[in-house]
């Protein structure tokens, strides 16, 4: 098994925490660092005018996410990932790809009816070829 941490991103603040716990991991670990974001259908803005314009889309999460945590832990090696795909299965085939040691993803949608519909880390909990970290992002 590869020394390698999967999480799976998109654009919210629980995201960005499980991202945080993630990195937590694989530095204690001694891991590598794999960003992942997942997307159906990729959506974009694009901002500024001109020769100004920035477009930015879905499917930059992964690396924008890849990036900041960069910045703040460089001794971590980090990569980054989009996947067209379900967020769940997006995260377990990069997991299988990279041999992965853990899967880490948020508890967001775990709580009320949510927790009925199902959520990403209940999927990939029950699903995953490698152990699953939930990490807790509520505020509370």
């Amino acid at each position: 098994m590869a020394n390698v941490v999967v999480v799976g991103v998109d654009a919210s603040q629980s995201a960005r925490k499980a991202a945080e716990v993630a990195l937590d991991l694989a530095q204690s670990l001694g891991a590598s660092l794999h960003v992942v974001t997942a997307f159906e259908m990729e959506n974009a803005e694009t901002f500024g005018v001109g020769s100004d314009k920035v477009r930015i889309s879905n499917a930059d999460s992964s690396e924008i996410v890849a990036k900041s945590l960069g910045a703040s832990r460089p001794g971590v090696e980090i990569t980054h990932f989009a996947a067209r795909g379900k967020p769940a299965d997006s995260l377990i085939k990069e997991a299988v790809r990279l041999d992965a040691r853990v899967i880490v993803v948020g508890n967001r949608r775990m709580r009320g009816i949510g927790r009925l519909l199902g959520s990403v880390a209940n999927s990939v909990a029950h699903n995953a070829p490698c152990d699953v970290y939930i990490a807790n992002t509520y505020e509370d």
